[in-house]
């Protein structure tokens, strides 16, 4: 009798997650991650640059830990308004997208407009919102973080669907399918590569637009704030560290979307091996 060993349930789970944080796609930014603070810290002390002009990777834990509840809060602050932002951008970002990926005639309509908005540099128009809505912090930091990020997903979405199959929507008409069960059942699934490489950039946008408020509108909340105040005190680890702080938290909120992305989108994934 052939010899069948022992499966540990428990053994399993945890090979399984050994294995997991040992593949290549957690080793490779954590080395690549490594080799980026190694440089920064190699360039500042061979250049020999005091903290003043050029934080270095080693002056950042003493700012973390001296300043460690601010970055708890205001950290927390940038985030919610971020997602936020973001949440509302793919709503309206899908909406616009669907008008003109299905209507040949509002998107010749509409994407000149969009395109002007997105040319306009969102720097300049922080302080018409702020003036605009004096006092509503959160709604005009919310309101920057969509207006920066919805234009890559409108797009996106609108491509998706404008190059769908004709015969699709045929066959799918002539057996008496709505354009809402034309735009679930096929267009949907088709548009979700590109609406994933879409989001994936407007994450990075959205934090943009978030910290350009922070910054410009003088309310004391989130990390663009404790920046700003550590430029006035001249404290530029502090600065620096509150870069990373942003950089952390976009990687982690762009690693949401790649997992968001493996789960409903899987197919689609042509990476070559290697």
């Amino acid at each position: 009798m052939a010899y069948v060993p022992d499966m540990n349930p428990k053994a399993a789970t945890r090979g399984g997650w050994l294995k997991a944080l040992t593949s290549r796609a957690v080793l490779a930014p954590l080395g690549a991650i490594v080799v980026f603070l190694l440089f920064w810290e190699a360039l500042v002390r061979i250049n020999g640059w005091p903290d003043y002009v050029m934080a270095s990777p080693s002056d950042l834990p003493p700012a973390y830990a001296k300043y460690w509840s601010l970055f708890i809060t205001m950290g927390w602050q940038t985030l919610w308004r971020t997602v936020v932002g973001l949440l509302l951008a793919v709503v309206v970002g899908v909406g616009f997208g669907m008008v003109m990926g299905f209507s040949r005639l509002m998107r010749d309509a509409l994407y000149p407009l969009l395109v002007g908005f997105n040319a306009i540099p969102k720097a300049t128009v922080v302080p018409i919102v702020a003036l605009m809505f004096v006092g509503a912090h959160d709604f005009n930091t919310v309101l920057i973080a969509f207006m920066i990020s919805f234009f890559p997903i409108a797009v996106s979405i609108s491509i998706g669907l404008s190059t769908l199959e004709p015969e699709y929507r045929d066959i799918l008409r002539s057996l008496g399918a709505s354009q809402a069960t034309i735009f679930w059942k096929i267009a949907l699934p088709k548009t979700l590569p590109e609406f994933f490489g879409a989001l994936k950039v407007a994450v990075t946008l959205a934090f943009i637009g978030t910290n350009l408020m922070e910054i410009v509108s003088p309310h004391g909340r989130g990390l663009g704030a404790l920046f700003d105040s550590a430029k006035t005190n001249s404290d530029y680890p502090l600065m620096f560290a509150v870069l990373i702080a942003l950089a952390a938290l976009g990687i982690v909120l762009y690693y949401v979307v790649v997992a968001l992305e493996k789960i409903f989108a899987s197919w689609a994934d042509t990476q070559a091996p290697g």
